[in-house]
């Protein structure tokens, strides 16, 4: 026999209605006290946090990754490695402060970006991450205010939003403005993280002649945990030690076959 147990029943009433079980919830007296009760919210409470993942990830996009635990931290000159792990913990997200990761090419800014926005996605957060390139140029190409209105609603409303590879490219005033409009929107309610590879300082090289480039780099650091890395491209190191290694499997090989025709 069950011995029954009220608040613990009217805690598996509360998960079944946050469920929306509605059947179950209306049948709870006859039900309340049956052992697969709770295994059965387990499950259902188990799969529905898993789907939610898998669509949030799908939906931020994020694309392949290396995982921050592969990360070779001994690569880059300078690095600040215990500022990046306290990012991991996302404190940053209490009070929407936004992350700016500014080094050359090839230094892991976009990793060390994807980690931090998939750890926030495992948390239960929203994440959309986009190009400057991609995002910039589809705000501009929409010819309509109503549309323009929706599509920054839309960038504007995730927990994190991801802005990769700010600098690569030069963009027009109008690029500009709908930058700072998306920053404006988020500034102080959700956090925005970016990767440059230009300091601040040249950004009016990224938005020639643009009349919002201070107040828009104001607006983005302020309260902003900034990460300098300094070093060579490590996509260049590992391609100079595939080379290397390549060369010298060639050189094994022709070793092998002088001795072949030696003999």
């Amino acid at each position: 026999m069950t011995t029954s147990n009220p608040n613990n029943n009217e805690t598996l009433r509360s998960r079944a209605q946050a469920l929306r079980l509605n059947g179950l919830v209306e049948h709870w007296s006859e039900v309340a006290d049956a052992n697969w009760v709770a295994p059965l919210l387990q499950w259902e409470e188990d799969e529905r946090a898993h789907r939610s993942l898998q669509r949030r990830i799908r939906d931020a996009k994020l694309g392949g990754f290396k995982a921050l635990g592969d990360f070779d931290w001994k690569w880059p000159k300078r690095i600040e490695r215990s500022a990046v792990e306290d990012l991991m913990s996302l404190t940053f997200l209490n009070d929407a402060t936004n992350v700016v990761f500014i080094g050359p090419n090839g230094v892991g800014k976009s990793t060390l970006a994807q980690n931090v926005a998939h750890q926030a996605l495992i948390a239960g957060h929203t994440v959309l991450c986009r190009s400057a390139s991609e995002m910039l140029g589809e705000l501009a190409a929409l010819d309509s205010d109503s549309a323009l209105r929706r599509r920054l609603r839309h960038y504007a409303t995730p927990d994190i939003l991801l802005i990769d590879e700010v600098g690569y490219l030069s963009y027009s005033n109008r690029h500009a403005d709908l930058l700072f409009e998306l920053i404006s929107r988020r500034y102080e309610a959700r956090s925005t993280i970016v990767t440059t590879n230009k300091p601040f300082s040249e950004w009016s090289e990224v938005f020639p002649n643009a009349a919002c480039v201070v107040s828009l780099v104001d607006r983005l650091v302020h309260r902003a945990e900034v990460i300098s890395i300094e070093g060579e491209s490590y996509r260049l190191k590992e391609a100079r030690e595939r080379t290397e290694a390549r060369a010298r499997q060639r050189s094994a090989k022709r070793t092998a076959v002088k001795k072949g025709t030696a003999s």
